[in-house]
């Protein structure tokens, strides 16, 4: 379960009561039925553990706010993304772009991290299960922005590459509630698979830009 899919679990979950307590609170994590569903239906097995269930601060915040119908407040907002936006860790030598054909398998790769894969193994990113990036696939998503002709539409300024850099890294840093996994900042991806991907989105010969 990668962390996105933790969030979504316990958002989920939490959706399923909305008692008394919760509205007391104004904490839904904090009422007795979801703190049962943890307890009783989650366990570890292999490297997926139950630690993966304890939210991050964006998506507590997001989920809470979600469950309670109401708009994030600026100033969390604020604050998540300014805080993302501090631990963005940029390439050591400076060099974003990789190789495009490495970065369209890793996007093609939707393995790593569940219970039954080999702890240490290269993850993949899934990138096309939530984005269309390859003219003529049908088996692209449409959950995430259109990324075709990613780099011929937006051009491949150093402010674009730092830009696309944060986004894979931690793409809360620009959008509190994203759903996008934050690849960098938890370690889904390697630096060298991250510019990898870059490559994909960024080299004039990847499919993504024909």
């Amino acid at each position: 379960m990668t962390a996105a899919a933790s969030a979504a679990v316990l958002s989920g979950c939490a959706g399923m009561d909305k008692s008394a307590s919760a509205g007391a609170s104004g904490d839904p994590f904090a009422t007795a039925s979801f703190q049962k569903i943890l307890k009783d239906d989650f366990v570890s097995k292999g490297q997926a553990s139950v630690d993966r269930l304890k939210q991050t601060k964006a998506q507590y915040e997001c989920s809470k706010y979600d469950y309670l119908g109401q708009p994030l407040p600026d100033a969390i907002r604020k604050e998540i993304e300014t805080t993302a936006q501090s631990k963005v860790v940029y390439p050591k030598d400076g060099q974003y772009l990789g190789d495009w054909k490495a970065g369209l398998k890793i996007a093609e790769d939707g393995k790593g991290l569940q219970w039954n894969d080999k702890p240490g193994t290269p993850n993949g990113g899934n990138c096309l299960a939530c984005h269309k990036m390859i003219a003529n696939d049908p088996s692209q998503g449409n959950i995430g922005p259109e990324l075709y002709h990613y780099a011929k539409l937006r051009g491949n300024s150093e402010a674009i590459l730092k830009y696309t850099w944060a986004r894979i890294y931690n793409s809360e840093a620009f959008n509190a509630c994203s759903y996008m996994p934050p690849f960098g900042e938890h370690h889904i991806l390697t630096e060298q698979q991250m510019k990898d991907v870059m490559a994909l989105l960024m080299d004039p010969n990847s499919p993504v830009n024909k």
